[in-house]
């Protein structure tokens, strides 16, 4: 319970901090709005689910979480609430004590994807990939996303993967497997995490 009101606390301040930059007092309002609203959601996940354990490795999950971490933290909970809306359901066993929040239906059934701590759609087979990621998060904090995104438009539009990519095993023989095949699997942070664990897709 004190891990899911500290959370959305956090959440409100930062939204309302960031609010404040880009509108100052009309946009601290609005920005604390927003943070309550996915800060609550997120809390009461990290709250119901036992997320964080009461232990050192908890605790210190949930410092680097919303401290350095804070800004893949706050995108994961918009993400979980969205979730939430379309009726989306937390694993609760596979989250509790594992600084992560799980929910079980993914966003295609083809894939698990994780933003900040949340990771949805996963199976016991992929699940060492997806915490990868949210290593990765934790690691470099604030440049995550923004790194992740880079490396999806530079290689969008720049295929230089088609250099070493694997073309008699994972042809690329129409527009869609460009992306799935093609850039998907082979930007920094999903190549590292197939490294550790799971097939690229072919």
């Amino acid at each position: 319970m004190v891990f899911g009101i500290l959370s959305a606390a956090v959440q409100v301040g930062f939204g309302a901090l960031l609010g404040f930059l880009a509108g100052g007092p009309i946009g601290l309002l609005i920005g604390a709005v927003v943070g309550l609203v996915v800060g609550a959601v997120f809390g009461w996940a990290v709250a119901s689910a036992g997320v964080y354990a009461p232990d050192a490795r908890g605790i210190f999950l949930f410092v680097v979480d919303h401290t350095w971490s804070l800004l893949n933290t706050v995108v994961g909970a918009s993400y979980l609430t969205v979730h939430l809306i379309f009726g989306h359901s937390l694993d609760r066993p596979t989250s509790l004590g594992s600084g992560r929040i799980c929910v079980v239906q993914g966003v295609s059934p083809r894939y698990a994807t994780t933003i900040g701590t949340v990771c949805a759609g996963a199976s016991s087979g992929i699940q060492r990939h997806e915490d990868v990621h949210i290593f990765q998060g934790r690691l470099l904090g604030p440049l995550y996303i923004p790194l992740v995104l880079a490396n999806y438009v530079l290689f969008t539009i720049a295929p230089v993967w088609l250099l070493y990519h694997d073309h008699t095993n994972a042809p690329i023989n129409r527009f869609t497997r460009y992306f799935e095949i093609g850039v998907y699997p082979h930007v920094w942070n999903e190549a590292i995490a197939y490294r550790i664990q799971g097939t690229p897709p072919r």
